[in-house]
């Protein structure tokens, strides 16, 4: 009878495997929609706290939905981009379960990696959705409009630097914590991948690690990207000047303004957007790998 019960829980056993580049865009982009969608009333919110305008100023609850359609047009390409780095990284580095000599270091750079690559659509889109969120304009459309009328296309990539600095760190944090998380579970279970519920569970934690520790530079980078001004009305420019002169007008706590809705947003976040990209990638591995293989 214990051979019996270890066939059944072999076979139900799923192993751990490499993730393909396809796989890795498709589950991606599933990812990147799910959370997106079903986060953007509380990054509206988040926004809107560190506008210098004021929370009020900037809208208050009043139209938490404003900016959606950019968000959902570019999470699923900024998604993709991301795991498809990330994943190809991976692969390089030989930072496969129970392969890579590197450790922690491995993840650390394959999600710096991804960052750097998916910033390329990460902040336009950040660029057009916040303008919409802090009232500055009506519809995505408009701002979009209005920033290459005012600024030509590459105000589209204005605070890209800031962006890149804040999210680099952050996946620097983020994906060797889950992955070190993850990798205990397959311990745990002899072997067996994780479910997707335990890896978002993983992502969750690592999610709220990261967002605290880097929220000083998600103000900057806000503030940047709403062409916010001083209390002398100049333009705040450039990363660490900006930080610097917060820090000095306002009082170092401004710099964790909207730290508390940024963390419940990641922590939701990572538990959505990682178990959704564990339950896409089971999808495509057991529905399109599998009927491409028939034919």
């Amino acid at each position: 009878s214990s051979s019996s019960s270890s066939s059944s829980s072999s076979s139900s056993c799923s192993k751990m495997k490499h993730t393909t580049i396809l796989e890795a865009l498709f589950a991606g982009g599933v990812a990147g929609i799910c959370v997106d969608t079903m986060l953007f009333p509380l990054d509206t919110i988040k926004t809107r706290l560190q506008s210098s305008k004021g929370f009020s100023a900037a809208g208050g609850f009043q139209g938490v939905y404003r900016g959606l359609c950019a968000a959902v047009i570019g999470s699923a390409p900024v998604a993709s981009l991301f795991f498809g780095a990330y994943e190809t990284t991976k692969y390089l580095l030989d930072a496969e379960e129970g392969g890579s000599h590197y450790g922690a270091t491995a993840h650390m750079i394959s999600g710096m990696v991804g960052e750097t690559v998916a910033c390329v659509m990460v902040v336009p889109t950040e660029n057009v959705k916040q303008k919409v969120q802090a009232g500055l304009h009506m519809s995505a459309y408009s701002s979009l409009r209005a920033i290459i009328k005012t600024e030509g296309p590459w105000g589209l990539y204005r605070g890209y630097l800031t962006t890149v600095f804040r999210e680099v760190p952050y996946s620097a944090i983020q994906y060797p914590i889950w992955e070190a998380l993850k990798h205990q579970l397959v311990i745990k279970h002899k072997g067996c991948a994780p479910s997707s519920w335990e890896s978002g569970l993983c992502g969750a934690a690592a999610g709220a690690i990261a967002a605290t520790v880097t929220t000083p530079l998600d103000v900057v980078k806000t503030r940047l990207m709403l062409c916010s001004t001083d209390r002398k009305g100049v333009r705040y420019n450039g990363t660490f000047a900006t930080m610097k002169k917060i820090a000095q007008e306002d009082g170092v706590a401004v710099l964790f303004s909207g730290m508390i809705p940024r963390v419940q947003f990641n922590v939701l976040g990572g538990l959505i957007f990682f178990s959704a990209y564990e339950r896409a990638l089971r999808f495509f591995r057991e529905h399109v790998n599998t009927r491409s293989s028939r034919e």
